[in-house]
């Protein structure tokens, strides 16, 4: 214990003897058992209880250094609030469940960015709470290196807290409150032992990673891409943004390939798929002057635009040269092109100066998804200030989380597109890290999916462009299956024909069990009426409950074999069986 051993002994025998420590067997938030259980929220009740541990831990640090603290909800927020009202320290306030209208935030209160806050908790385990309550502060660009706990319990949060570069300051271990309430004989030798066996067995809790705390903050509602449009500054950014909404398709598709035919051969399978088709001309043997021109009438049957992922890293005056000379002349045929900014914003002065006149876009690589790679934190934040002074040209960036970002959501006026996705999560042995379009558009905050390989290799490249544009644009839409019953009832007149041959069908069957005496007509007529006044409405009801059961088998997953035309015909009878029926 420290040298404010006696004050700490006052406050563990008073905890107990309003029983917010109690020993047995609990299920902590961790998921496991434990033999002793701190429930602080019981403080609220005892005002002068309430007020010491405030003063304990504000005492335990210089409160100067902080511009703001934020308590972990629940238990943790009338303890920030007594430290903030007794210190004068603003206070910010976070949701833990976000709301989906007025402002929508996850932080509420005052703040500026840059401003260092800190987090106020009342006991830590894998320290999973405190880095949920991190996640949103820093999303909106609050520096948040400290945490300040009542009770430590020593089970890997303050080393889980550190690999997130927060430094824990806890008053108490747990270890020390059992050992001063066995010494005060307020529990037994045994229940001492049984702690300290517990927790020498659970040394290191684990806890989520970061993406999966993101994963439940709940998103604010985003601009639709057509209302995007209307704000960006550069010409081929509008043009993408409108390619996307009318194709539906938020894919673009990384041609990776041996030659420039292999190249021209597939654009022409996936081009009805995509909205991007991204080139490494430098790869191709067989370049010839006039591919661009070739892959351009491609881009411009099938409503696409290119992007050369030239990667321009050199300073302005060469890349300017490498942009518009050459023996591949990119300004000529490539809509958008990307570049690192290690060499600084020059970069894309030489870019701009060549390509704004010719209404191109850039690109600008703030992330990338190879395993190991240097452009993160400080190297991210300047590739956003850059775009930023240059909004007119750059349109955007290729990032890998955009949702992560200090002060994300990023300018919306700005793409996002993601390269590395898979169905399936996974890497290769060359450090490439893949995820899926569902994780990259609805978790991670981009735009555009960027797939290679998983199109490339496949046995039908075009069936698959069509498998993941669909994936992407319902990520996007983050409500596939509404989605897909939607398109399912403004699909052509040919369905509706189709539609209409399965009611006679139903209708057929149903007349063949009634002239084989296998459906009571009494069944519709419970008013005394006749049989053939009802024998219509039976029908429709027939149609109706067959309908309803297909739609509800796919929904519940109990029919996964049902394809997607005949789920459509159910949905469509279904949409015309009730006006019938209650007409």
């Amino acid at each position: 214990m420290s040298s404010t051993t006696a004050a700490m002994e006052a406050l563990i025998l008073h905890l107990h003897s309003i029983s917010a420590v109690k020993f047995g067997n609990f299920k902590l938030k961790s998921g496991i058992y434990s033999p002793i259980y701190i429930d602080l929220r019981l403080i609220v009740s005892y005002p002068s209880l309430l007020t010491q541990i405030s003063e304990t831990l504000a005492s335990s640090l210089p409160l100067q250094d902080f511009d703001l603290i934020c308590g972990v909800p629940y238990t943790a927020l009338p303890i920030a609030t007594v430290v903030s009202t007794t210190y004068n320290i603003p206070m910010v306030m976070r949701r833990k469940e976000v709301k989906d209208y007025g402002t929508a935030k996850a932080i509420e209160g005052a703040y500026t960015t840059g401003m260092k806050c800190l987090i106020i908790e009342d006991l830590v385990t894998s320290g999973a709470s405190v880095l949920e309550t991190a996640a949103p502060l820093r999303a909106i660009g609050l520096e948040v290196t400290t945490a300040v706990v009542l009770i430590d319990r020593e089970q890997g949060g303050r080393e889980n807290l550190e690999a997130n570069g927060i430094k824990l300051h806890a008053m108490i271990k747990l270890t020390d409150m059992v050992r001063v309430l066995r010494e005060k004989g307020k529990v037994e030798e045994q229940t001492e032992r049984d702690v300290l066996r517990f927790l020498d067995e659970n040394r290191k809790v684990a806890v989520p990673t970061q993406e999966t705390i993101l994963k439940k903050e709940v998103k604010p509602i985003a601009l639709k891409f057509e209302d995007r449009a209307k704000i960006v500054k550069n010409e081929t950014a509008k043009r993408l943004f409108e390619v996307m909404v009318q194709k539906e398709s938020n894919l673009c598709l990384a041609a990776d390939v041996a030659t420039a035919k292999e190249l021209l051969e597939l654009a022409e399978k996936v081009g009805p798929q995509i909205c991007l088709l991204k080139t490494h001309v430098d790869i191709l043997p067989d370049f010839t002057p006039d591919f661009g021109t070739k892959l351009r009438s491609i881009a411009e049957k099938y409503n696409f635009l290119i992007f050369e992922d030239r990667k321009f890293a050199d300073i302005g005056n060469t890349v300017t040269m490498q942009y518009e000379g050459g023996i591949f002349h990119i300004l000529e045929w490539a809509d958008i092109v990307n570049a690192h900014i290690i060499s600084g914003p020059g970069i894309v002065d030489g870019l701009k100066l060549k390509g704004l006149p010719r209404g191109r876009g850039l690109l600008l690589l703030a992330e990338m998804s190879s395993a190991g790679n240097l452009a993160t934190g400080d190297y991210t934040a300047a590739a956003v200030k850059i775009a930023e002074q240059h909004s007119d040209f750059v349109i955007g960036f290729i990032s890998v989380n955009p949702a992560s970002w200090p002060g994300a959501p990023v300018n919306p006026a700005y793409i996002q597109a993601t390269p590395g996705v898979q169905m399936v999560k996974g890497g290769d042995n060359l450090g490439q890290q893949y995820n899926t379009p569902y994780s990259v558009i609805y978790d991670r905050g981009s735009d555009i999916i960027i797939v290679g390989r998983g199109i490339i290799k496949a046995a039908d490249p075009a069936k698959e462009a069509l498998e993941y544009r669909l994936q992407g644009w319902d990520a996007y839409l983050a409500n596939p299956r509404s989605v897909v019953i939607l398109r399912w009832l403004t699909t052509s007149w040919l369905h509706v024909l189709l539609v209409m041959r399965l009611q006679v069908f139903y209708s057929t069957v149903f007349v063949l069990q009634f002239w084989k005496n296998e459906v009571n007509p009494a069944l519709f007529c419970a008013d005394g009426s006749s049989a053939s006044s009802n024998f219509w409405v039976g029908v429709k009801f027939v149609m109706l409950e067959e309908s309803c059961f297909i739609l509800y088998q796919w929904f519940s997953g109990e029919n996964t074999f049902l394809d997607d035309t005949f789920i459509c015909y159910a949905g469509r009878i279904l949409f015309y069986s009730v006006p019938m029926v209650l007409g």
